[in-house]
């Protein structure tokens, strides 16, 4: 048994498609659409098989949360990089491409190596050492 995906709401398919290509090494699927529902999604595949589902809604108002809120259910995103260069590199790339980053990089009290940034709609992203 495994968790074949996690899905996101997204008010830019195509921006958070590109973020998460760009910076995490995914592939973007085609693009399904469904106009009687007003629903377009994207399946985005990491390296080792994880995937996200962005989907993006015409007919629905999904409820927005302030960038980077703590919030119950679920509250972040955790994406293995490599080691702690490639945690220091990705990190610094992000905050010089204008992402806000929250945390780190540092050394956490359960032995983590990570930081935290926030993607293009201000969801919680760590970013950890293998």
């Amino acid at each position: 048994m495994h968790i074949d995906h996690i899905a996101f709401w997204t008010p830019d398919l195509e921006r958070f498609s590109a973020f998460y290509c760009a910076y995490f090494g995914a592939q973007a699927g085609e693009i399904y659409a469904n106009p009687a529902k007003g629903f377009r999604s994207c399946f985005l595949r990491f390296p080792g098989g994880a995937r996200i589902e962005a989907m993006q809604t015409s007919s629905l108002t999904p409820a927005a949360l302030e960038p980077g809120a703590q919030r119950m259910g679920l509250t972040h995103l955790a994406i293995t990089v490599g080691g702690q260069e490639q945690v220091d590199a990705l990190t610094q790339r992000l905050r010089g491409d204008g992402y806000a980053v929250l945390d780190g990089p540092r050394r956490t009290g359960d032995g983590y190596y990570e930081s935290v940034v926030l993607d293009p709609d201000g969801n919680r992203i760590e970013i950890t050492a293998g």
